[in-house]
C-alpha cells in the first residue's frame, strides 16, 4: 500500500469535517466533496447556496445529495463568526459590517469554521490565489505556538527510491517563503518535521541543505545555514536535524561518512530544508519530473489549524488526495489536544 493509500485509509478511520469554501465557484470541489463523502474519507462542507452549487454541476452526473451545505452569508453564525473576526483582528477597528463583508468571502468564513471548530480543516485553492488562501488563514488561524512563519511543504514520494522513508520525502520550503531568514527556516525545518510525522509516520531525520557540508565552502549562504542548523536545535533539542549538509552527504549513508563522520542526520535524511525558493522549487520539480516522483503540495504548515491549498490547475482527484491529508492532520490535532 502506497503513502496516499495509507494517508486515505487513515483519513477513513476516524471522519473529519473538511470546508470546501469554493464549492459555490468551482465543479472540481462539488465533484471532489461528492467522492469525500462517497467514499468515506471525509464529511465535506460545502459554502454556498445551493442553486449556485446545483447550476454548477447542472447536466453533470453528480448528485450532492447527503451534503451538509451551509448558506452562509445568510447563516445565523454570520454574526457570531463576525463578532470574533472583530476580536482576532482588534488592532484593525473594525465595526461589525465591516466584518461581515470580509467574512462574505468564502475563504474568510471557510477559515472562520476552522478556528471556532466547526469544520476540522480547510481545502482551498481551485478558484482562489495560494496569495488569498494564506492572507485569510494568517488573519483568522495564525500561527501555531512557538512559530512565526507560515511556509508550506511537498511531500514527495518517488518510486523504486532506497533513500528517506521507502522513497518519501517532505520538501520545504518549495512553494512560500522565497529568500527565508535563519529564524524563517528554522521555523520552516520545526514545522516540516511535524508534516514528516502526521503525513508519513517515521521520525524525521531534518537536512539543512547547502552547496557545502561541514564547512567544506565558505560563504554567507552557507553561513546562514549552519546558523540555522544552530536555532532548530535550540527551538527543538530532541530532534534530529544537522547542518550545513550537501544533498548526497544527506541521503547515501557512504558519503555522509565520509564527509561529515558522526552526524544524526546523515544518510537517513526524510527532510530537505532548502535555503530558499530558488532552491527548493527547482529541486521538487526536477525530483517529480526526472525520478517521476508523486509531488503533494504546496501543503500549508506552520499554522495552528489545518488549510491546504491546491494549485488552480488541480484535478477532482487532487482535491480530494489534498482534503485527506487536511483530515488526518486534523486528527493529529485532535489526538494531541
Amino acid at each position: 500500500m502506497g503513502i496516499m493509500d495509507k494517508i486515505i485509509e487513515q483519513a477513513r478511520s476516524d471522519k473529519q469535517k473538511v470546508v470546501l469554501p469554493e464549492a459555490k465557484l468551482e465543479a472540481r470541489t462539488i465533484k471532489a466533496g461528492v467522492m469525500l463523502k462517497k467514499e468515506g474519507i471525509a464529511e465535506p462542507l460545502f459554502l454556498g447556496k445551493k442553486d449556485e452549487i446545483e447550476k454548477l454541476i447542472q447536466g453533470m452526473d453528480v448528485d450532492i445529495s447527503g451534503i451538509e451545505i451551509l448558506d452562509y452569508e445568510s447563516s445565523d453564525l454570520m454574526g457570531e463568526y463576525a463578532e470574533a473576526y472583530q476580536e482576532i483582528r482588534a488592532k484593525e477597528k473594525l465595526t461589525k459590517d465591516q466584518a461581515i463583508e470580509v467574512l462574505k468571502d468564502p475563504l474568510y468564513f471557510g477559515a472562520m469554521t476552522v478556528k471556532k471548530g466547526l469544520a476540522g480543516g480547510m481545502t482551498c485553492g481551485a478558484f482562489n490565489t495560494t496569495a488569498n488562501v494564506l492572507r485569510a488563514s494568517i488573519k483568522i488561524i495564525g500561527p501555531q505556538k512557538g512559530l512565526k512563519t507560515i511556509s508550506s511543504c511537498f511531500l514527495m514520494i518517488v518510486p523504486d527510491c532506497p533513500f528517506g522513508a521507502n522513497g518519501a520525502f517532505i520538501y520545504a520550503d518549495c512553494g512560500t517563503v522565497i529568500d527565508p531568514t535563519v529564524e524563517q527556516l528554522a521555523d520552516i525545518a520545526i514545522a516540516a518535521s511535524g508534516m514528516c510525522r502526521t503525513l508519513i509516520h517515521v521520525e524525521p531525520y531534518v537536512a539543512i541543505l547547502s552547496f557545502s557540508t561541514y564547512g567544506s565552502a565558505t560563504h554567507p549562504f552557507v553561513d546562514k545555514m549552519v546558523a540555522a542548523t544552530k536555532m532548530v536545535k535550540e527551538k527543538a533539542p530532541n530532534l534530529k536535524v544537522d547542518g550545513e549538509l550537501q544533498a548526497d552527504a544527506a541521503v547515501v549513508a557512504s558519503i555522509g561518512s565520509k564527509k561529515c563522520p558522526g552526524s544524526p542526520v546523515a544518510g537517513k535524511a526524510n527532510v530537505f530544508i532548502f535555503p530558499d525558493l530558488n532552491a527548493g522549487n527547482i529541486a521538487y520539480k526536477i525530483t517529480q519530473r526526472l525520478a517521476k516522483a508523486e509531488a503533494y503540495g504546496p501543503l500549508i504548515q506552520g499554522l495552528a489549524l489545518p488549510v491546504n491549498d491546491l494549485s488552480r490547475g488541480c484535478s477532482t482527484e487532487d482535491i480530494v488526495q489534498v482534503s485527506a491529508i487536511t483530515a488526518i492532520e486534523a486528527q493529529a490535532l485532535k489526538s494531541n489536544a
